[in-house]
């Protein structure tokens, strides 16, 4: 596992989900990706091999000024990163799913675990026996995908909706 942000953000009263992307191929997706994290206080887990560098510019651009309170890692593999994640309940996102991901009561420590853009999830992670569900987020049926990082926006504000926002502070107005 190696770090590639700093983790100096504290958690107290947050609720920690964990982003997985499986082998991500465009930079800005995964800088879209650190913001979310950096934003909600879900750390991000990154399986190689990866599409881009992590000093991409596309990647940074796309971050902001986010990479410094987000708390990313990348994973050499999936068995390694299952092995550091250890979780107890994992959800992969596939269109072949038939259960909606607001279908499913998501607890802290979660993974969300997202495929590349071009291809989504393989059959054989898809089938990995660590899968507790396969969920998928609802779209028109002439429609073939969404966005990587916005579909892992809709999961992330889906399981941190479910937990009436905890950590997040009071609305203003």
């Amino acid at each position: 596992m190696t770090p590639c942000v700093p983790e100096n953000v504290a958690r107290e009263n947050r609720l920690v989900f964990r982003i997985v992307f499986f082998h991500p191929e465009i930079p800005g997706n995964t800088g879209n990706a650190i913001r979310l994290a950096a934003n909600t206080g879900c750390e991000l887990h990154l399986i190689e091999p990866l599409g881009f560098s992590m000093e991409d510019r596309y990647l940074r651009r796309a971050g902001l000024d986010y990479h410094d309170l987000a708390h990313v890692r990348v994973h050499r593999d999936l068995d390694a990163a299952w092995r550091a994640l250890d979780p107890v309940h994992v959800y992969a996102f596939t269109t072949r799913a038939r259960r909606s991901h607001t279908d499913v009561s998501y607890a802290e420590g979660d993974v969300l675990l997202f495929g590349p853009e071009s291809v989504g999830l393989p059959d054989e992670v898809v089938a990995d026996a660590r899968i507790t569900e396969r969920v998928r987020v609802p779209m028109l049926p002439t429609s073939r995908s969404l966005n990587l990082t916005n579909t892992a926006s809709i999961a992330v504000y889906e399981a941190w909706r479910q937990h009436d926002f905890r950590g997040c502070g009071p609305f203003a107005g």
